[in-house]
């Protein structure tokens, strides 16, 4: 896909090369620790980002920014509604699946995106259980910021017999949209022009655009809806320091949103490349084949740690153990870690190379969401939990006005420690019991030792 960047995105010329792509942004999310979903959080997430807003970058339009989105669960009741008026039903949660897709404006080529994912859908034996067009309002947006603006569209996909368990459907989900992408791509004569997949899973959906951080809601109607709910929220405003903005580069991507830059890019990527010809998967199978690249030229740092973190999850690796993987912390000469621990990093060093940043890395997957800074520790994160059951995390301090007296406990992220919160347990989960489960989980020294 080395020639499916964003057509705002120029290529390589006198000193400029999108490759070197760096940026500073502000990120944060809101979670309620019980898993309770509710409006107010939503309206508290894009305070968070308004509150982030002097992270993000500015143009020579003072309306056009660099970009900013939020991800959140699925409300359920909200596009059950919205899928009735347009005459079709959507079956419980967990059984169908959102498609976030940026689409080119031009009908014709529109259309025929439509129905290459239609049949991609029916191949893959799901069932395309209808379409929406997502209401916009682009009054706010800077004169620039319009001629590349994308048609946002919704597609609905039923789960059918073909996915026993969330899990198996989220894979069929990834494999999905990666074939899509790549029969969309066969059309030689317009490559990926114009599309885009924000995001397409059966637990969350992604909002996101080249906004400021106050456009974000005006632009999306959907986010002011009563009951648009949700029990996370990950928002961000991007500061994309050596590269122009597009809408598709926007965070967070379908699992992370993150602020600094990964440094190691070119070998992390390149290695990724090699593996491909040894990497296997029962969980994948013979679709795994379809899935390469993993990444490809014109895509950012992050979003290639996006692609990376995405294919060991759906591959059957736990978050947290995929998380640990690509940013390790500093074990190597340490005389008081865990043994087991310190097994587990010795040895998946031979399996994959670090993703060194400086990077604060904020993750969720629908039912975790949680951070976490690259071993040398650079960027800044604090979290905050209160006393109801909320717990609030950003990229500095006073993101969001919490009364002191509700605050129960409050700490800082550190260099190569999880922060977790597990909705469907209801808490925090502690660093070290996260990597204890994870390190535990299988005779890494043995198996170490053996190779």
């Amino acid at each position: 896909f080395a020639d499916s960047a964003d057509p705002g995105l120029p290529p390589a010329q006198g000193l400029y090369d999108p490759a070197l792509e760096k940026d500073s942004c502000g990120v944060g999310f809101i979670a309620d620790i019980k898993g309770r979903s509710s409006h107010k959080l939503i309206e508290d997430a894009l305070a968070i980002l308004c509150n982030l807003e002097h992270r993000g970058a500015v143009g020579a339009d003072p309306r056009a920014g660099d970009g900013a989105g939020i991800l959140v669960q699925i409300p359920h009741a909200f596009f059950a509604r919205k899928a009735t008026e347009l005459g079709f039903k959507l079956p419980e949660p967990g059984h169908y699946a959102i498609g976030a897709l940026f689409m080119p404006k031009e009908t014709a080529w529109r259309k025929v995106i439509q129905s290459i994912i239609a049949e991609q859908i029916k191949e893959e034996g799901l069932t395309l259980l209808g379409w929406r067009d997502v209401p916009t309002d682009n009054s706010s947006l800077g004169v620039t910021v319009k001629p590349t603006e994308p048609a946002c569209m919704q597609v609905f996909i039923g789960r059918n017999g073909t996915a026993k368990t969330e899990d198996d459907f989220e894979r069929r989900l990834y494999i999905l949209r990666k074939s899509i992408s790549q029969a969309i791509y066969q059309r030689r004569d317009r490559g990926l022009a114009g599309y885009y997949p924000c995001s397409m899973s059966c637990r969350t959906v992604i909002y996101k655009g080249m906004f400021l951080a106050d456009q974000l809601g005006k632009y999306y109607p959907d986010l002011h809806e009563p009951d648009f709910e949700s029990a996370l929220a990950l928002v961000h405003q991007r500061f994309s320091t050596n590269t122009f903005p597009t809408w598709s580069l926007a965070h967070p991507y379908r699992f992370i949103a993150h602020n600094g830059e990964i440094n190691t890019l070119r070998g992390n990527t390149n290695w990724m490349a090699a593996r491909q010809a040894s990497v296997h998967s029962e969980l994948y199978g013979k679709d795994i084949s379809r899935l390469w690249p993993i990444s490809y030229e014109g895509q950012s740092d992050t979003a290639c740690f996006d692609n990376a973190l995405e294919f060991l999850v759906q591959g059957g690796y736990s978050l947290p153990h995929a998380a640990m993987m690509l940013i390790p912390e500093a074990w190597a000469g340490n005389p008081l870690m865990d043994e087991d621990r310190r097994a587990f990093y010795e040895y998946h060093a031979a399996l994959m190379e670090p993703w060194d940043g400086p990077a604060a890395m904020c993750f969720s997957d629908g039912l975790h969401i949680g951070a976490t800074l690259d071993r040398n520790g650079l960027r800044p994160g604090r979290w905050l939990e209160t006393k109801d059951g909320w717990v609030v995390m950003g990229s500095e301090t006073g993101v969001m006005d919490v009364p002191p007296d509700q605050v129960l406990r409050k700490g800082r992220l550190q260099p190569g420690k999880l922060f977790l919160v597990d909705l469907e347990r209801g808490r925090i989960v502690d660093d070290a019991e996260v990597k204890a489960a994870v390190a535990g989980a299988k005779p890494y020294a043995e198996w170490h030792d053996q190779g």
